[in-house]
């Protein structure tokens, strides 16, 4: 039988979430078995890989970012993921990238596929925005880290993504050239970028 007072929770949880699991519902002190009872009388939609969510339910564009920051909450959403959220890329990777601190400790994540990058010292603490997508709080590196970061993992990504953002934060004016050299500097990649930063503010 299910309490009243718990299903509501229930629901509202769903509702703040978008998309639960089990471990969530436990989480807030609620049993996991009514997501299954509550799915075979309708008042929630199974999808695969054990995730729920309400009949109404429309997905947010960036889903896939909040489902990340739920499980890995210390985690940075990061390189491809964090160029996609910005519009700095035509790229459209699969799996949702996110930094984390130098051995940390790593849920495992059924759904979505994650790519995790270690960071550590003020390459994982500094560049780091909260965003607030669908009423969840997630961590991404602002837009000058993210294109930093682009070069410092270019032989992840390539180097032609890392110049594709450059070149777009900069025409959009998303960061400005001594943001860039701060990052660098902790990223200890100035060298690497110093002379396509030349090349950017002399074809400006």
């Amino acid at each position: 039988m299910i309490e009243s007072s718990k299903k509501q929770r229930l629901i509202e949880l769903v509702r703040k979430r978008g998309i639960i699991r089990s471990t969530d519902v436990a989480a807030a002190g609620l049993p996991r078995e009514y997501l299954s009872r509550m799915a075979k009388s309708g008042e929630l939609i199974r999808e695969k890989y054990g995730l729920y969510h309400l009949p109404d339910y429309e997905p947010n564009e960036h889903q896939s970012l909040i489902d990340v920051s739920q499980s890995i909450r210390k985690g940075v959403i990061c390189l491809l993921s964090a160029l996609r959220f910005y519009d700095l890329t035509t790229q459209n990777p699969f799996e949702v990238w996110v930094a984390v601190e130098n051995k940390s400790y790593l849920p495992k994540i059924d759904y979505p596929p994650v790519r995790v990058v270690y960071f550590s010292g003020a390459a994982f603490s500094f560049g780091v925005n909260l965003h607030d997508i669908g009423g969840v709080r997630v961590r991404i590196f602002n837009e000058a880290k993210t294109v930093v970061d682009c070069f410092k993992y270019r032989n992840k990504i390539g180097l032609e993504v890392a110049l594709e953002a450059l070149r777009e934060g900069w025409q959009q004016k998303r960061f400005r050239i001594d943001e860039i050299n701060e990052y660098a500097e902790i990223c200890r990649v100035k060298n690497v970028m110093r002379p396509y930063l030349e090349a950017l503010v002399t074809h400006d």
